[in-house]
């Protein structure tokens, strides 16, 4: 098959929001266009960096005597995505990256968030984009837990964020994620 510059995208939001999280045990879409369970939670704005998807995959060599690699075999595989949060004012995102239990309240009326060193749940994460033509790309991550978190920084001039890496677990099939992807946006 000859080189198709048609073949070659980009990722963009879908509009309306672009990254969900659920409890795990949330009905999972099985395409790309289906309406979210209503269980997952719209995180709103992701900076200008976008989603990144990184795979580290880890190998060693087995040597015969004499020092020829005889075989290579594979001892880990990690999964990870890597994005940062936005809306600081956004409950739903202050429960994601504190704790469902340490975030109280509402904006209206005041919120709460108590920092400490109890640990996020794992959630089921989804993340809706729009490549180029109107072809809707849908990833669904089963369950994964926030790993990593950038550190926050209060500037005049640019916005609060949460920059956070999510480490991917393997579902009952050995799945760390799925991708569908189909011509037209999603719903």
């Amino acid at each position: 098959m000859p080189n198709n510059k048609n073949n070659v995208s980009y990722g963009k939001p879908k509009i309306g929001g672009s990254i969900y999280a659920a409890k795990i045990g949330t009905a999972l879409p099985t395409d790309a266009k289906t309406t979210l369970n209503e269980g997952f939670k719209q995180l709103g704005y992701v900076s200008e960096d976008g989603v990144s998807n990184g795979r580290s995959i880890e190998t060693e060599k087995v040597k015969a005597w004499g020092g020829d690699n005889v075989i290579t075999t594979q001892t880990g595989n990690d999964d990870t995505f890597k994005f940062k949060l936005i809306e600081s004012l956004n409950v739903d995102v202050l429960k994601t990256i504190y704790g469902e239990e340490n975030v109280e309240g509402e904006l209206e009326t005041g919120i709460t968030v108590k920092v400490n060193s109890k640990e996020t749940d794992a959630a089921s994460w989804i993340i809706d984009m729009v490549l180029k033509g109107g072809v809707a790309k849908r990833i669904v991550i089963p369950s994964a837990a926030i790993t990593s978190m950038e550190e926050i920084v209060y500037k005049d001039n640019s916005a609060i964020g949460y920059g956070i890496t999510l480490t991917a677990d393997p579902d009952k099939d050995g799945n760390t994620h799925m991708e569908y992807i189909v011509k037209g946006e999603q719903k």
